[in-house]
């Protein structure tokens, strides 16, 4: 008889491959069952899905500098906020502008509707970019990759959410106690 690939279920994510840069974490499952006699191929056993750990192995945080900053559209911080307010946690956040240095190619080439807001991404650009719960910090009250504590004119990094090809540095020019980000130009951190 035909016997198709059985394998298990998908282990749990494994912790990042590196403190302190953007890198990956894997899950992996295993063959129960070896195709036989023109049955089903096995399915890929090993997923990657990207990450960052702000913690060093020694346990102390990470060099602002040394992590890229996660961001997404503004647009996602209403359904954010909703969240929030229903859960009672809602905190006071606050806003970044940054001025875009460099820019990838990966950014103009977003196939999914959820990444189309970064074809907006353009260098000289200043963009703002909200700090708010849960991505703040309840005991720094900050969003790593804000780039508090970073010298002036330092080219810090980013990167898109949803797109690893798409990311990039800027500077810091400000950081904004009230956000009042022009909706095109304004991001979140995540």
């Amino acid at each position: 008889p035909v016997i198709p690939c059985v394998v298990s279920q998908w282990s749990v994510w494994s912790g990042c491959a590196e403190p302190c840069k953007t890198t990956y974490r894997v899950r992996r499952r295993h063959i129960i069952q070896e195709p036989r006699n023109g049955g089903e191929a096995c399915p890929p056993l090993e997923e990657r899905a990207g990450c960052v750990e702000y913690w060093t192995q020694q346990g102390t945080e990470c060099k602002q500098s040394l992590i890229p900053a996660l961001i997404t559209t503004g647009g996602f911080g209403k359904a954010r906020k909703k969240r929030a307010a229903a859960d009672g946690n809602e905190r006071v956040g606050y806003c970044v502008e940054f001025q875009l240095m460099a820019i990838t190619q990966g950014c103009l080439h977003s196939q999914h509707s959820y990444t189309h807001w970064m074809q907006y991404l353009r260098e000289g650009h200043t963009v703002c970019v909200e700090c708010q719960h849960p991505a703040l910090d309840s005991k720094n009250l900050h969003c790593y990759g804000d780039g508090s504590g970073s010298k002036k004119n330092q080219l810090l990094h980013w990167q898109a959410v949803g797109n690893p090809r798409c990311r990039g540095t800027w500077k810091r020019i400000r950081q904004l106690d009230t956000c009042s980000c022009p909706s095109v130009h304004s991001f979140l951190f995540i």
